[in-house]
């Protein structure tokens, strides 16, 4: 009598992989798919068609020498800008993303005037809250506030988590670097316009809607933070496509940028990885994931987009069906194992179905974006030492 078969209880593993410390030059093609091998070796794991091997943006960029200084981006600034008075639009309220690159643009200016968000940046880093806006009635649809209004209304704000009072910490950062600062509080982008008609849109995932308001008036010079170092200066690096957006703290006197190209690096992992093992492994670089801290309203997603770089395999949205509505609506009458075998055969069929209310309350997102959280929540952002993340069963169903 043949053994039976034992059933699979696992669905979805994700497990982080650790690796060498990335420099400069370093063949990462070759190190991701090393990294995967030994560590699949070592732990006895069978790799799978349509397995993914997900590679932080850090460890590419790295590799690449995406790298630019302060003065690099100065440069960049005051060539396209002009170096006299420049608005800086919607920045996000970050050291590490945006601190140092404002070191730079100040280098390219003789005067900075910040137009800032409130009550919170569009990522959701506070400088007030909304109950305090109402007691002070204070509408920030329309109100626009100077610095010292602001301050009279609200006193320092600091943020919640770091401690830190942006306002203060950004204007010092433009005086030290010898120019001269002027702050105000507004959600209207052209508010900017009776300042300067030079303007640097900082925002992220709302700047082309701030270009777009900012270029209504014809003699203003609009130009994008993903606009600045779109191109090498002075032998910097450079992203044709994202500039400075992306960008993170790599030294007091750099940064590091968004990769360059993940498109070709993933397509490459996938091809080595096929000939050394014989299966079509889904790849994707990934950054920021797309979730929201409950508590304080920030959304984690400071990168331009979760995903720079994936494969084909990685293209589109879930396509799933709930089984608790199938369990209390379709299938009510049944348990155990009919209700198994019920479900199971409405999941394989589930191309033929229409209902909508069968999909009703799964996630409506691109799988890239859906698989880069998880890959970010594994990772970290610390000392855990796992810049890839290799996930199996992430495409089975209740099924399989």
């Amino acid at each position: 009598m043949r053994p039976r078969k034992k059933e699979r209880l696992l669905g979805t593993v994700v497990r982080g992989l650790r690796g060498p410390i990335i420099r400069q030059g370093d063949d990462l093609v070759r190190i991701a798919v090393d990294t995967l091998l030994k560590a699949c070796d070592s732990e006895d794991i069978k790799i799978e068609n349509r397995d993914i091997l997900c590679i932080t943006e850090a460890v590419l960029a790295r590799a690449q020498g995406n790298y630019a200084t302060i003065h690099q981006i100065g440069k960049d600034v005051k060539t396209k800008l002009g170096g006299d008075i420049i608005g800086v639009v919607f920045p996000i309220f970050s050291r590490n993303r945006f601190g140092v690159c404002l070191r730079g643009i100040a280098r390219g200016a003789k005067k900075v005037v910040m137009l800032l968000n409130y009550p919170s940046d569009e990522v959701g880093n506070h400088l007030v809250d909304l109950d305090t806006l109402d007691l002070k009635g204070i509408n920030p649809c329309s109100d626009v506030l100077t610095k010292d209004e602001f301050t009279k209304l609200f006193g320092k704000g600091k943020h919640a988590f770091t401690g830190v009072d942006y306002v203060s910490y950004y204007e010092r950062i433009v005086k030290e670097e010898g120019a001269e600062c002027e702050i105000v509080f507004s959600n209207n982008p052209k508010t900017i316009l009776e300042y300067t008609s030079n303007v640097l849109v900082c925002d992220i995932h709302s700047r082309n809607r701030t270009k777009r308001l900012l270029m209504e008036d014809d003699s203003s010079l609009v130009v994008g933070l993903d606009e600045i170092l779109s191109q090498s200066v002075d032998e910097s690096g450079f992203n044709r496509e994202y500039g400075l957006l992306g960008s993170n703290k790599a030294t007091e006197e750099s940064v590091k940028l968004f990769p360059r190209d993940s498109n070709i690096f993933v397509e490459q992992v996938q091809e080595e990885l096929l000939k050394k093992t014989g299966k079509l492994v889904e790849v994707m670089v990934y950054g920021d994931g797309a979730f929201r801290d409950p508590v304080e309203k920030i959304w984690e997603l400071a990168d331009p987009v979760v995903s720079p770089g994936f494969t084909k395999g990685l293209i589109g949205t879930p396509s799933e069906v709930k089984l608790k509505y199938l369990a209390d609506n379709d299938f009510k009458n049944l348990s155990g194992k009919e209700l198994k075998k019920a479900i199971s055969e409405y999941i394989m069929n589930k191309e033929e179905k229409k209902d909508e209310g069968i999909s009703l309350g799964t996630t409506p997102r691109n799988m890239t974006d859906l698989i880069g959280s998880l890959c970010d929540l594994t990772s970290g952002s610390g000392d855990k030492g796992t810049p890839f993340v290799f996930i199996q069963g992430y495409f089975d169903n209740y099924t399989q």
